[in-house]
């Protein structure tokens, strides 16, 4: 019993300064506009990428129709993923902002955003509300990009689509090498499954960023994985504290550590050593000191004794396979 009140001191301890938090926070100083002028930019940036993933030139103003249907797939993607915490940390009585879309300049960014977040303003007292906000966005957001990705496999355009924005195509054919997507296990198991007739034509990795559903589909499930990764106050974070609670730490270096040698798998290529291809990517270097000293590894405490409940642990199972098909070691080749 005494070892049980020090570790009730011991949370409390965390959740002290989260009783001085205004019930009813102030508003942002340019309030829902900023919202507004976000999503705007940010739609023009992701039209222009549009235009971009097509083979035109993004900055010639006729072009721009070509880039719409792109940019409107991507910011329905990432509505539903913020939407989905929106809406579970209302049903929790947790006070949140609208979703900050963040658009990115092409020549910075080939998909004309970094994404979009929502500011929690007031704490998740109990883990049943971290899990059910943490996994809400990637369920919402999984969901969508798998619809996109069926969608773009079960309508794809005939072969000579792809002459239209490769006429080069007709004399030498269609290459197979080159700036790529990494496959997921999902994108195989679709593709295995949707378009395995001799009729079909379904784009090489190195060309199917041309194809608008399945760009945006394959994006889709790459935000989602970085998402689920259980790092700090990552979504993965959330859901791995709300299931694990502190031994969440372990799993969380794991990763950490894992995130780290893929970069370093990555960065020796550029050195000559290439048997280490196909396992990481310099980006995942930057993506674990990000981890490291910006989101950090850890979970804040929650004091919060009661279980999460045997649903939300199944739902948990799932957020490990959306993962697991969603992820790729290498989501960009080059060759």
């Amino acid at each position: 019993m005494e070892e049980q009140d020090k570790n009730t001191q011991y949370y409390q301890s965390f959740s002290q300064p989260y009783d001085t938090i205004e019930q009813t926070p102030k508003r942002p100083r340019f309030g829902i506009w900023l919202n507004i002028l976000l999503i705007v930019l940010t739609f023009f940036t992701t039209t222009f990428a549009g235009v971009a993933w097509l083979n035109r030139d993004p900055y010639d103003l006729s072009n721009f129709k070509f880039g719409l249907t792109y940019a409107i797939l991507i910011l329905v993607f990432l509505s539903s993923h913020e939407f989905g915490h929106y809406f579970a940390a209302r049903i929790h009585k947790v006070k949140v902002t609208l979703p900050y879309y963040i658009p990115f300049p092409l020549f910075l960014n080939p998909f004309g955003t970094m994404g979009a977040v929502i500011r929690m303003q007031s704490p998740s007292r109990t883990k049943k509300a971290l899990f059910d906000i943490g996994i809400a966005g990637p369920i919402a957001g999984f969901i969508v990009a798998l619809g996109f990705l069926i969608y773009g496999m079960t309508h794809l355009p005939p072969f000579d689509y792809i002459f239209k924005i490769h006429p080069e195509y007709m004399s030498m054919g269609v290459p197979t090498t080159g700036f790529s997507f990494g496959a997921n296990l999902m994108y195989l198991g679709l593709a295995k499954l949707l378009t395995s007739s001799p009729s079909v034509f379904l784009p090489p990795m190195n060309e199917m960023y041309h194809y608008p559903f399945l760009c945006v589909g394959w994006f889709g499930l790459l935000v989602t994985a970085l998402n689920l990764l259980p790092v700090g106050q990552l979504d993965g974070g959330h859901i791995a504290y709300s299931l694990l609670g502190s031994k969440h730490r372990i799993i969380a270096r794991v990763f950490f550590i894992l995130t780290l040698l893929m970069g370093v798998a990555g960065l020796v290529q550029f050195a000559g050593i290439h048997f280490l291809e196909g396992y990481g990517l310099s980006s995942w270097f930057l993506w674990s000191l990000l981890m490291f000293f910006v989101i950090k590894l850890d979970h804040p405490p929650i004091y919060d004794p009661e279980p999460i409940g045997a649903g939300r642990r199944a739902l948990g199972l799932f957020a490990l396979f959306m993962f697991t098909v969603s992820f790729t070691p290498v989501p960009f080749n080059n060759f």
